[in-house]
């Protein structure tokens, strides 16, 4: 098995625009004493994400803030995938909400799709590219089960997080306390990988 590369930066960039995503990782890196900044606040251009699973657009968006601006960068390429839509939305869940980010209606189009479903099983899902100015990229991946509610229920996370409760909780995502939710989503899986593998203390 090949070796991980150990981050040793003082320094990262977030490869992403959105805020909430930008908040959440924020906080995860906290412990870490490391300076976070993210492209929205960079002004780095956003890449076109042609990739065909999570990974491959992790990739391309880290690779992209990386080479930009000449720091080591972290992105996260995630989503809802819903069992009874065969995935979908999937790797095309931010586009489900479409150009001025309206995830209210990309919920309505997921209940709409799904109405003829009693039950209605789901999980995020979250690939982490830590990626390095000369290009070295190393992927990680997270998942979290559960199945779908509504009505949309909960101001506290972002995306489709009203909908979604983890399996063997009652909250959904966006019911929960932000550090409860850290503790088991999808994103906190991929991070915590990502320490164990690049940010093991010395």
């Amino acid at each position: 098995m090949t070796s991980r590369r150990a981050f040793t930066e003082k320094q990262i960039i977030i490869a992403s625009h959105n805020a909430g995503k930008v908040r959440e990782i924020r906080e995860l890196l906290a412990p870490f004493g490391v300076s976070v900044s993210s492209a929205g606040d960079q002004n780095l251009p956003e890449p076109e994400e042609t990739g065909e699973t999570f990974v491959e657009n992790a990739v391309i968006k880290a690779r992209a803030a990386a080479t930009a601006a000449n720091c080591p960068a972290l992105a996260d390429d995630s989503g809802l995938c819903v069992d009874v839509l065969g995935g979908a939305p999937g790797i095309f869940s931010a586009r489900w909400a479409g150009p001025d980010k309206d995830f209210g209606m990309a919920m309505d189009k997921i209940k709409e799709a799904a109405a003829d479903f009693e039950t209605c099983k789901a999980h995020f899902v979250c690939a982490l590219s830590l990626c390095w100015p000369d290009g070295h990229v190393e992927n990680f991946e997270g998942t979290v089960h559960g199945q779908l509610n509504w009505p949309a229920r909960g101001d506290q996370g972002f995306g489709y997080d009203p909908i979604f409760v983890p399996d063997g909780h009652l909250e959904t995502f966006a019911e929960m306390d932000p550090a409860q939710k850290h503790a088991m989503s999808h994103r906190a899986d991929a991070f915590n990988q990502m320490v164990a593998a690049c940010f093991q203390s010395t």
